[in-house]
C-alpha cells in the first residue's frame, strides 16, 4: 500500500498508470465518491496491483488460484476462509501481494538471497513440491517480515442499524468493539441499554465486545455521581453484582471503566475501586480496562487530569486508554484534534508510569470546522475525514498539510462570506500515529468514535500490523 498526496493537473487516470492499479481499484479503496472530482492536497490510499477479486457466479477457488498464478492455500490464509466451499459470487477476497515473477535463469536460493527470506519459507507458503521446477513467468508469494501483532478497540455510539453496518463493515479490523455507553447510578445501579442487535454483528466477526462503564448524568460526566460510588463499599458491591449480571447475560470479554472529571482528592478512592472491580472480575474471567486523560505530568492540574493515576492503573488494570485526543475540540481554539507532537509527549510520560504493553493510544475518526475568527462559547460541528474532504472538494481549495502536528488542514469561505478553517485525519496523519506505536512497541491503539467514514484508515492499519482476535 501507498499514500499519494493529489498534485496540480492529477487524475485517477494518471495515478492509476502511475502505480500500476485499475481507477476502480482507487475509486474503491477510498470510496470516492465522485472519480472526476480530486482536489490538490488530498491523500489517496494506492492498494497494491491485483489486490482484491471479486468472486463471479461459477468461480471456484481453484479457478481463481490460476488466474493470479498463487495457491489456494494462499488465499484461504489471506482471507481467513475456513471452509472453500463457501465463497459466493460477489464476495471480495484479498490477493496475496508480495510476490515474485520468476525470470529465466532464476533459482529459488538466488530469489532468497534477492529478498532475505529463507528458501524453505519460499516454498512452504508457495507449495513447492520441487525447488527445481520453477519456470519463468511464474508468480511466488514472498513472505515478507511478520508485521506487529497488536489490538484494537473501537468505541461506537450509534447502537441501531447503521451503527451494526459499520461493524460488519470494518469487523475485521477490530479486537475490541465498547458500545457507548453504561452509566452508574447513586444506589449501584445501572442506566439501561439496549446493545444486543449490535453485540450480535460484533459475535458475528468475531469481535469481543467490552462493557463501557461510564459516571455519565445528565449529558455531562458527574464527579458528585462518582464520589458518591467511591465513598460506599455496599453501593460497589450493588454494582458490582450488577456489572456481573450484564457481562455474563450479554457475553461481554471484560470491563472498560471511563470515569472522567473525578475531584482530585479521590484519586485513591478511585485506585481502591479499580483493585476491588478487578479483584471480583478477574476471577471470573473478564478483563478490567480504564481510559484515561491524556497527562503530561503525574500531579498534572485540572479536574480532567488529577484523580486519573497512570502508574496505580498500570499496576492495577489489564491496560489503559489513552484519550490522545482533543487538544483541537469543538469549544476550543482551532489546532489539529491530535497533533502527533503532542499525541508523544503523552506517550513518553505514560512510559515512565505503566509498561509499554499495556498502553493503548488513542486515536481520532473525526474532525472539526471552526468559524472563524474563534469566538469563546462557540461551538464546531464535528466532519468525518471523508466528508472534509468532500467540503474541500466543493469549496475548490487546496488542503494543506502541518509538518509539526502531522495534520491536514484548508480553510475557505461560506455563504455569508465566514472563513472557516477545518482539521481532520488522513492516511499521512494516521500513518505517523502508527509509527509511534511500532516505535514504542505498544500494546494497540483505541478510535473515538465509530459511525464517522474513513476508509483510508483501515487500508493504513492494515498494511502496518495484524490484528489480534480472541
Amino acid at each position: 500500500m501507498k499514500i499519494h498526496v493529489v498534485q496540480s493537473g492529477n487524475s485517477l487516470w494518471q495515478i492509476s498508470q502511475l502505480y500500476g492499479v485499475t481507477i476502480n481499484q482507487i475509486i474503491a479503496a477510498n470510496q470516492l465518491t465522485n472519480a472526476n472530482q480530486l482536489v490538490v492536497g488530498q491523500a489517496l490510499v494506492i492498494p497494491e496491483a491485483a489486490g482484491y477479486h471479486i468472486v463471479q457466479a461459477g468461480e471456484m477457488l481453484w479457478n481463481i488460484a490460476q488466474k493470479y498464478k498463487v495457491t489456494i492455500e494462499s488465499i484461504l490464509n489471506e482471507n481467513k476462509i475456513t471452509n472453500p466451499a463457501l465463497i459466493y459470487p460477489g464476495q471480495r477476497l484479498k490477493l496475496p501481494t508480495d510476490f515474485y515473477v520468476v525470470k529465466a535463469g532464476d533459482t529459488l536460493w538466488a530469489i532468497s538471497r534477492k529478498f532475505g527470506v529463507p528458501v524453505q519459507d519460499i516454498i512452504r507458503v508457495n507449495q513447492i513440491t520441487n525447488p527445481a521446477s520453477i519456470y519463468s513467468g511464474q508468480r511466488l508469494i514472498i513472505p515478507s517480515k511478520v508485521k506487529p501483532l497488536i489490538e484494537v478497540n473501537a468505541y461506537i455510539t450509534n447502537i441501531a442499524e447503521a451503527g451494526q453496518q459499520n461493524v460488519r463493515e470494518i469487523g475485521e479490523y477490530l479486537t475490541y468493539l465498547s458500545p457507548f455507553r453504561y452509566s452508574v447510578v447513586e444506589n449501584g445501579g445501572l442506566s439501561s441499554f439496549q446493545e444486543t442487535g449490535l453485540l450480535n454483528v460484533a459475535a458475528s466477526k468475531n469481535v469481543s465486545p467490552l462493557m463501557a462503564l461510564t459516571n455519565f448524568k445528565e449529558g455531562k460526566f458527574d464527579s458528585n455521581l462518582a464520589h458518591a460510588i467511591f465513598i460506599n463499599n455496599d453501593v460497589q458491591d450493588t454494582l458490582l453484582n450488577n456489572i456481573v449480571q450484564v457481562l455474563k447475560e450479554k457475553k461481554y470479554y471484560g470491563l472498560n471503566i471511563d470515569f472522567e472529571y473525578l475531584f482530585q482528592q479521590d484519586r485513591e478512592l478511585y485506585n481502591n475501586f479499580l483493585r476491588r472491580v478487578v479483584n471480583r472480575l478477574h476471577p471470573l474471567g473478564y478483563s478490567v480496562s480504564t481510559a484515561v486523560a491524556p497527562k503530561l505530568t503525574r500531579e498534572q492540574k485540572g479536574l480532567l487530569y488529577e484523580a486519573h493515576d497512570y502508574k496505580a492503573h498500570g499496576e492495577i488494570v489489564d491496560f489503559v486508554v489513552l484519550m490522545t485526543y482533543e487538544w483541537g475540540y469543538s469549544g476550543g481554539p482551532p489546532m489539529a484534534v491530535a497533533p502527533i507532537s503532542e499525541v508523544r509527549k503523552v506517550i513518553e510520560y505514560a512510559l515512565t508510569e505503566m509498561p509499554n504493553r499495556k498502553i493503548m493510544m488513542g486515536m481520532p475518526l473525526y474532525g472539526y470546522d471552526w468559524t472563524l475568527p474563534f469566538v469563546k462559547g462557540t461551538w464546531a460541528p464535528t466532519l468525518s475525514p471523508q466528508a472534509a474532504v468532500q467540503l474541500a472538494i466543493r469549496k475548490g481549495v487546496a488542503i494543506q498539510y502541518d509538518e509539526k502536528s502531522q495534520s491536514p488542514f484548508f480553510n475557505y469561505v461560506d455563504e455569508q462570506g465566514k472563513e472557516h478553517v477545518v482539521w481532520f485525519e488522513d492516511a499521512r496523519s494516521v500513518q505517523a500515529k502508527y509509527d509511534l506505536v511500532k516505535e514504542k512497541n505498544l500494546r494497540g491503539v483505541s478510535y473515538w468514535v465509530l459511525g464517522n467514514p474513513f476508509p483510508q484508515n483501515w487500508f493504513v492499519l492494515a498494511d502496518n500490523f495484524r490484528i489480534q482476535k480472541f
